[in-house]
């Protein structure tokens, strides 16, 4: 009887850890980032743009995103808490300078799919 009790835990804790992955899909650069960008961020962060003439930011490609600034990198691949790009669309990094700037702040859902990319690793996929 014993050892049915540890087959049972043994079977319950594998069920926990195979589900615990199964909420979160691969979000994906090209399908679930870019279109994000291109609507809330191109109009001032490519080469003639607002933004990019003050930080040198060129959102259009996913190499210049990774480069990041003249100030230095935006995404912080893994880390969504402390990357630049995260904070200032989620309002948490100057109030001032929210992005998208002197628009309406970006959809949760938009945040969201940023968010998960970083923490997913931020992939160029």
């Amino acid at each position: 009887m014993k050892h049915v009790y540890i087959l049972f835990a043994i079977a319950t804790s594998l069920a926990v850890l195979l589900l615990s992955g199964c909420g979160q899909h691969p979000v994906s650069y090209q399908k679930d980032v870019l279109p994000v960008l291109k609507a809330n961020c191109f109009e001032c962060h490519t080469p003639g743009g607002i933004g990019y003439e003050k930080s040198k930011l060129d959102m259009s490609t996913y190499d210049t995103l990774m480069k990041g600034t003249q100030f230095g990198p935006v995404v912080k691949p893994g880390d969504n808490l402390t990357s630049v790009l995260v904070m200032l669309i989620e309002n948490r990094a100057d109030s001032s300078i929210h992005m998208p700037y002197q628009r309406n702040l970006m959809s949760q859902p938009n945040i969201d799919t940023i968010k998960a990319w970083v923490a997913q690793g931020a992939k160029n996929n």
